[in-house]
């Protein structure tokens, strides 16, 4: 289910962006505001609204849904996993016998050899 709600989510995204990208700005015709000729109106009301607009809204609606719902599973996993069907793991039996010590390494004596008197 997340797997499916992660793909919704990665599409509507790149669809969002893309619609957006394809509509002009309501500041397209900034050169009327300077004495230029303008077929619109600078920043009022546009008439009805265009199918890019109403793609956008839909867009915009399911992104925050799918948005909302994989935030609310992240932060509230289901109870079921893998490793809840797995039988536990046993452990080995344990030895009444003591460990045998570890071998001690040889110790070097040297022989002893006569040594001068120190020298006054």
């Amino acid at each position: 289910m997340s797997v499916f709600l992660i793909i919704i989510h990665v599409v509507v995204c790149i669809a969002l962006i893309m619609i957006v990208l394809l509509q002009t700005g309501k500041g397209a015709d900034m050169g009327a505001a300077f004495g230029m000729g303008s077929s619109q109106t600078l920043f009022g009301s546009s008439g009805a609204a265009t199918f890019l607009s109403k793609a956008t809204t839909v867009a915009a609606v399911v992104f925050m849904l799918t948005s909302l719902i994989l935030a609310y599973r992240s932060g509230n996993p289901t109870s079921s996993s893998v490793m809840t069907n797995m039988p536990a793991a046993t452990a080995p039996a344990e030895t009444t016998e003591p460990a045998a010590p570890a071998p001690q390494p040889p110790v070097e004596t040297k022989p002893a050899t006569e040594s001068a008197a120190p020298s006054k």
